[in-house]
C-alpha cells in the first residue's frame, strides 16, 4: 500500500481485519431492497455506485459498514469514512487503490469548494479504477448544497435509494438480536417497559438495553422487570 494511502488510513476505518456492523446484524425492515442492492455490491455482482439517504438511524451507516465488513472478509480492502468527521479532503487521496470506498454524511462538506473538488476528482478516479462506491447523506443528490454542477452529476451515477427508520417491531426485533449477542434473555415485559418508559429512538433503546447490561453484571442478576425498574427509575419518577 503507498505512503497516499497509509496517509489516509489514519482518517479512515480500514475493514481488512476490523469486526464492525455486518448485514446479519442488519433487521431491513421496509429496506430490504435497499439491502439486497448494497450486498450485491459488496459481492461484487451488482452496481458499482449506490446513494443512500435518509434521517439519521435509518441505517445508513450500518449498510456501509457492513458492506466493508463483507469485502474484507473476502480478502478484499475496503474503507469507511464518516466526512463529518474527517479533518482536511486529503483524506481522500489514494483511495482510488481500495476495492470499496463508503463514503457516510457527505451532506457535511457540500457547499466547500476544497471538499468538492477532492470529491469530484475521487470518484472519477473510482470510476477508471473501477472501485466500488457507496455514499450516504441525510438527503437526495438533488437536495444537495452542492456548487459543483459535475459533482451534482457524478453523486447520481448509481441508483438513489431512501431509507426508511424501522417501525416497532423492527426495533424489538434488533433489541433481541442485540440481547442474544451479550447472553441476555430479554423477555417481553421487559422490552415493553423500555418501549413505555425510553426514548423511542432506536439508539436510545439500544443505550438502555447496554445499561440493562451493565446492571445485570454488576449486581450478578437477570435481566428481569424488576432490575429494569431499578436501572431507569430515574426516568420515570415525576420531577
Amino acid at each position: 500500500m503507498s505512503d497516499t494511502v497509509q496517509y489516509a488510513m489514519q482518517y479512515v476505518f480500514d475493514f481488512g481485519t476490523q469486526a464492525q456492523h455486518t448485514f446479519e446484524q442488519f433487521v431491513p425492515g421496509a429496506n430490504a431492497v435497499a439491502m439486497g442492492l448494497v450486498t450485491q455490491l459488496a459481492e461484487r455482482v451488482g452496481e458499482p455506485q449506490l446513494y443512500l439517504w435518509g434521517v439519521p438511524a435509518s441505517g445508513k451507516t450500518h449498510m456501509l459498514q457492513a458492506a466493508c465488513q463483507r469485502m474484507g472478509a473476502q480478502g478484499l480492502p475496503a474503507a469507511y469514512l464518516s466526512l463529518a468527521e474527517a479533518l482536511h479532503p486529503g483524506v481522500l487521496d489514494g483511495l482510488e487503490q481500495l476495492a470499496l470506498v463508503a463514503l457516510d454524511d457527505i451532506q457535511a462538506v457540500m457547499g466547500l469548494e476544497a471538499w468538492e473538488l477532492a470529491l469530484f476528482d475521487l470518484i472519477n478516479r473510482l470510476r477508471e479504477q473501477q472501485v466500488l462506491l457507496l455514499l450516504a447523506a441525510h438527503v437526495p443528490p438533488a437536495m444537495l448544497a452542492v456548487r459543483l454542477p459535475d459533482l451534482a452529476s457524478r453523486l447520481s451515477w448509481g441508483p438513489v435509494l431512501r431509507l426508511e427508520t424501522l417501525d416497532d417491531a423492527g426495533k424489538r426485533e434488533v433489541l433481541r438480536a442485540h440481547a442474544a449477542e451479550r447472553g441476555m434473555e430479554l423477555s417481553d415485559e421487559v422490552i415493553h417497559f423500555m418501549f413505555a418508559h425510553l426514548p423511542r429512538s432506536l439508539n436510545s433503546l439500544l443505550a438502555g438495553l447496554e445499561q440493562l447490561d451493565r446492571a445485570s453484571m454488576e449486581r450478578q442478576r437477570r435481566v428481569t422487570l424488576p432490575l429494569a425498574r431499578e436501572v431507569f427509575i430515574s426516568r420515570i419518577q415525576p420531577h
